[in-house]
């Protein structure tokens, strides 16, 4: 009797990051991404805990493409016994090695950083996720394979790869085992979009997971002309403010778009030919990774090389710390949801300053400090530090890497006939019930699971899945906003308002009155324990 394939969902469930599906049938264990949580402090923390699995015992990573929402996990998996091969593209695989080395970099610096702040005194020190050697290692167990070619990722599994138009070298991952066929969508592109062909993969599955980033959103269809021109406007704009124009930015694909706009922006005479500069070791490195697989790109000269006499790519800290004294440039820099990197210090540096401009050309998940600021946040805290926010903040959705909710629909519909289930992952709760409901009136008769991390189900061919195993329902409060952003949105305005209390006494008693509240706590919780005890 065979075995029946089995789906656990470890990340990316009700929640956009933390890409993880685990697939068994019998002995062997296929992953189809391993990528790192982004988000509150709270849901971060997941990252440290302990994998849902057992690393020595997975048989291959199938992964969809680089970013580090899908990837990030990889080196903490092979520095725990992960010894088999990284299914991925060849484009995947040459922007990992620079991907993970500078995610391990970031890891350890952000430790180091944590360890030094002086309202940690006393406290017992973190340890990186993982390290810039493990990163490297993990690297070096990517295994490429062409779109559209089977391979065997572990016994009993067979496996192609789809372009799925998001990033350079993303795929959807189509898997065969147990008698069932299934597709993960890994993170779709839009139609139109610049460098690379609209989203394609077989119709006729048991099983599909779908990607639900912009379930709920519909864009304005646009031109790549169309898109340059709203581009156009925003730095007019943020020129006659007259400070600087900083865009945090995904090193990877997002910056490359924004170069390749600017550069024809500049040679149209459109905009002035002001300083750009892009301030990530990474992006550059990326770019060059662009550059090699110019040939493949839609839309582009193949000699194209993303520079222009304006642009500057810097690569020292020194570098990047000099242009605190700049205005009236254009800074890019990641992350692009301003978690990490030296956006950070760019907004430390401009969030201040009336004259300058923070433009969001991307998703800003929950709980990061990008969807706060995009929110309109009047002070945030940024690496221990109080920073009233003046300048303008701007958006512009165009750029968005991913397909939205008509586009997703489609996708879906195009997939037909799923016999049995459509999984929606990678979004957030409003965006997983509106795209439900569309994808409800395409596959008529289709069951549409929204599932939650550490369910499992069984994946039978020509019926829907069957449930086996509850989420964690701990979870609930980490996949938005959680405790420390509220504490950090407190704490940011809390000086602020006691100076404006102008007497003395009074100040103080609002001061007594909130530890009476802290106390009343602490009191409870003790006289709990104790009623406990007897």
């Amino acid at each position: 009797m065979g075995h029946t394939l089995k789906l656990r969902f470890h990340g990316a469930a009700r929640t956009v990051t933390g890409s993880c599906h685990e697939f068994t049938c019998g002995p062997s264990r296929v992953l189809v991404d391993c990528g790192l949580f982004q988000g509150s402090r709270t849901l971060e923390g997941l990252n440290a805990g302990a994998f849902g699995f057992d690393p020595r015992k997975v048989d291959a990573v199938v992964l969809t493409h680089a970013h580090i929402d899908h990837s990030g996990l990889l080196p903490r998996l092979v520095a725990q016994g992960f010894t088999g091969r990284i299914w991925c593209t060849q484009p995947t695989a040459d922007l990992l090695e620079y991907m993970l080395a500078d995610a391990g970099r970031i890891q350890e610096a952000d430790t180091m950083r944590r360890n030094r702040r002086r309202d940690r005194a006393g406290e017992t020190e973190f340890d990186p996720l993982y390290t810039e050697a493990d990163a490297l290692a993990a690297w070096g167990q990517c295994s490429p394979v062409e779109l559209g070619e089977w391979f065997e990722p572990a016994p009993g599994f067979r496996a192609r790869l789809w372009n799925a138009g998001h990033i350079l070298g993303s795929a959807s991952a189509e898997l065969e085992a147990g008698g069932a066929r299934v597709l993960c969508s890994g993170d779709l592109g839009p139609a139109n979009k610049v460098f690379h062909p609209d989203p394609e993969s077989p119709a006729g599955f048991d099983h599909v997971l779908c990607e639900s980033t912009y379930g709920d959103r519909e864009r304005e269809e646009l031109t790549i002309a169309a898109r340059r021109k709203l581009l156009e406007a925003e730095i007019h704009g943020a020129l006659v403010r007259g400070g600087n124009l900083v865009i945090p930015t995904f090193a990877l694909e997002r910056t490359q778009e924004l170069l390749f706009d600017i550069a024809e922006l500049v040679r149209a005479k459109a905009i002035p030919d002001v300083p750009v500069f892009i301030d990530s070791p990474l992006a550059s490195r990326a770019t060059g990774v662009f550059q090699r697989h110019a040939g493949d790109l839609e839309d582009v000269d193949p000699a194209c090389t993303f520079k222009a006499p304006n642009f500057h790519f810097t690569e020292s800290v020194q570098e990047s710390i000099r242009l605190n004294s700049v205005s009236g440039a254009i800074i890019m820099a990641a992350s692009g949801m301003c978690e990490a990197g030296r956006i950070r210090h760019h907004l430390i540096h401009n969030l201040h300053r009336r004259e300058s401009t923070v433009l969001f050309v991307g998703f800003q998940a929950a709980g990061t400090l990008g969807r706060v600021i995009a929110e309109g946040a009047e002070r945030v805290r940024i690496s221990g530090e109080d920073v009233i926010v003046r300048a303008a903040i701007r958006r512009l959705d165009s750029y968005s890497a991913h397909a939205d909710q008509g586009e997703l629909a489609n996708w879906i519909a195009a997939r037909a006939p799923v016999a049995g289930s459509l999984f929606l992952i990678h979004g957030e709760q409003e965006a997983l019930e509106a795209l439900r409901g569309l994808a409800l009136q395409r596959l008529e008769g289709t069951q549409v699971v929204l599932p939650e991390i550490g369910e499992v189900y069984e994946l039978p061919p020509g019926e829907p899945a069957r449930r086996t195993q509850t989420g964690r329902t701990d979870l609930t409060q980490a996949l938005g906003h959680d405790w420390q952003n509220s504490y950090a949105q407190f704490v940011t305005g809390l000086k602020r308002d006691l100076a404006e209390i102008r007497d003395e006494r009074e100040r103080q008693k609002a001061i007594a009155a909130m530890r009476e509240v802290l106390d009343s706590y602490t009191r409870h919780r003790e006289a709990r324990r104790r009623r406990g005890k007897h």
